[in-house]
């Protein structure tokens, strides 16, 4: 197999590689961003006052929206700004929805890390690097996550204040003894990578302590006629391709909390066990 050497074009530069051309590109198939399961809501969006937005992509699961602003060439002040600005508008227009601010362009300057520095995680925002490679006279695009969003947690899912309830109230209100005892057998799955990990039994959720502190790697919610698990993990091809191997009764993928939510009963649990700890232990070093 020979080597080719690629060849990076500067679309700022080039005379028919437009904007434009970018944007229909992207709106054509957002899939090809990475950031998800996504599908394009609106185009050239209108925001009276404040200019147009690029793009208004959507998740599948409708939970959330992204407002997306292309910039060829560098990142600059006045393109940030602007991002925001649709951010800031769009999500008190649809306050039902978890919007993320999305900048994409072919440079990702330092200045551009020290300006969001000044944000401290309070506004959700996504850097994408595009770049433009000549293939045998054909342009291929490559999108780059270069900062992914920084979300803020909940008092209710990782914090000692959660309300505490106990195993009672799961086997009598929210499931059974029977489906309990299914979050027993998760944890000692857990147990053979985080041996001082505890069981937290808390109103919403059965969760994890570890060392005396909540370690959420993932959470339990025992039903009546099973237990749903879910695990914490960005959505990945790779796990993707682990749960699909599996034959793990997959729910779906919770885009507002990145976790792969899966139905087990006993013998699942018994029959998927390997899969199921290869899936836990990428959780709990995710969390870390």
């Amino acid at each position: 197999m020979n080597h080719s050497k690629l060849k990076t074009i500067s679309l700022k530069n080039h005379p028919q590689l437009t904007e434009k051309w970018l944007q229909e590109i992207i709106a054509n198939d957002p899939s090809i961003l990475g950031i998800g399961d996504v599908f394009l809501k609106d185009k050239e969006r209108i925001h009276p006052g404040a200019g147009r937005l690029d793009l208004l992509l959507q998740d599948t699961d409708g939970h959330g929206r992204y407002e997306v602003e292309i910039q060829l060439g560098a990142t600059d002040e006045s393109h940030l700004i602007r991002t925001i600005e649709y951010w800031d508008i769009e999500r008190k227009k649809y306050p039902q929805y978890d919007h993320t601010a999305v900048i994409i362009a072919e440079d990702i300057t330092s200045r551009f890390f020290n300006v969001i520095g000044l944000f401290n995680g309070f506004i959700p925002l996504m850097a994408i690097k595009v770049s433009a490679v000549e293939i045998n006279g054909d342009v291929g695009l490559l999108f780059t996550k270069i900062l992914d969003t920084v979300k803020l947690g909940l008092l209710d899912e990782d914090e000692e204040v959660a309300e505490q309830t106990d195993r009672a109230y799961w086997e009598t209100v929210r499931g059974t003894k029977k489906t309990v005892s299914l979050v027993d057998s998760i944890l000692d799955i857990a147990h053979q990578f985080s041996p001082t990990a505890e069981l937290s039994y808390n109103k919403h959720y059965i969760g994890f302590w570890v060392d005396g502190r909540p370690y959420n790697f993932a959470i339990m919610r025992p039903q009546r006629n099973g237990m749903r698990l879910e695990i914490r993990l960005p959505k990945e091809e790779e796990t993707d391709k682990i749960i699909a191997s599996a034959e793990l009764e997959i729910l779906d993928y919770d885009t507002r909390w990145r976790s792969y939510r899966i139905k087990l009963n006993e013998d699942s649990i018994i029959d998927k066990k390997d899969f199921l700890s290869t899936l836990l232990v990428r959780a709990h070093e995710y969390r870390k």
